[in-house]
């Protein structure tokens, strides 16, 4: 009787259940999200319509089917164009929330995205003790800046 060897034990991997914020452009997924990565910084990729074979209609080819930035500080962005064929209504239905306690941080993030913004709330001082603001970017995506314990607004 022969018995096969050992195998090693299958190394198991743990992978977490994550939230990552998709947002929807019309046409200017790229530009969008180059925008992103000179306010976070990290690696974009991105696969156009073409590319993936996604959609026979010409005027989509070189639109973004996927784009995902990846940045230093474990942040995750993904995005694309809304294709010809389907409706597309900007920055309505969800918020992008960044938040936490490093207030020069959030702060530059803040300010990078306030260029060109339309602002609802500007960075100061909350009800709750933290420093907050909101602001619709040039792009219509809404954020929500949130730093805690912060003494001081910009």
């Amino acid at each position: 009787m022969q018995f096969n060897k050992a195998r090693p034990a299958k190394k198991e991997t743990v992978l977490m259940s994550i939230l990552n914020p998709y947002l929807s452009f019309r046409d200017n997924a790229r530009e969008a999200m180059e925008f992103y990565r000179s306010v976070f910084g990290g690696e974009l990729t991105v696969t156009t319509l073409g590319e993936a074979n996604a959609s026979e209609d010409p005027a989509d080819q070189d639109k973004i089917m996927h784009g995902q930035l990846t940045t230093p500080n474990g942040f995750t962005l993904m995005g694309a164009d809304t294709p010809s064929s389907m409706e597309h209504t900007p920055g309505n239905t969800m918020s992008v929330s960044l938040s936490g306690d490093e207030e020069d941080e959030l702060t530059g993030y803040w300010n990078a995205l306030a260029v060109d913004a339309q602002f609802t709330m500007g960075l100061e001082k909350a009800p709750w003790g933290d420093t907050f603001g909101m602001l619709t970017d040039k792009f219509g995506t809404q954020w929500m800046v949130n730093i805690a314990g912060s003494s001081t607004g910009s």
